[in-house]
């Protein structure tokens, strides 16, 4: 699967950013969509998930200010960002699950976020 990421930028504190994610390719049975985010000098860390049936799923670090929405039968997955901090500042990546007995985790290429008056 290849995932194609977009709609990173350089924001204010406080701003939004809305990431996109399109993927394509062979896809057998697309099962889980979101985004992990790796800031510098740290490690990737997950910061939210949706099923195909719509479950999301949030990092504390973001709930309440991050939304994630998913269009699979376009298989694309969406990340709007909301009263962004210094804090989030990274790379974010888009994640995908396929696969039915054997599942497969595949990673777009990452957009960088920067928060920074």
């Amino acid at each position: 699967v290849q995932l194609q990421a977009s709609g990173g930028g350089l924001v204010q504190p406080g701003g939004s950013l809305r990431l996109s994610c399109a993927a394509s390719g062979p896809i057998y049975r697309m099962k889980l969509m979101g985004w992990y985010r790796q800031a510098p000098g740290k490690q990737r860390e997950w910061v939210a998930t949706i099923s195909h049936n719509g479950l999301a799923n949030y990092a504390d670090a973001v709930r309440g200010r991050f939304t994630i929405s998913g269009e699979f039968a376009e298989f694309s997955v969406y990340l709007q960002m909301n009263s962004l901090g210094p804090e989030d500042t990274a790379v974010y990546y888009c994640y995908a699950q396929d696969g039915g007995l054997e599942l497969r985790d595949s990673w777009g290429q990452g957009t960088l976020v920067t928060v920074s008056s």
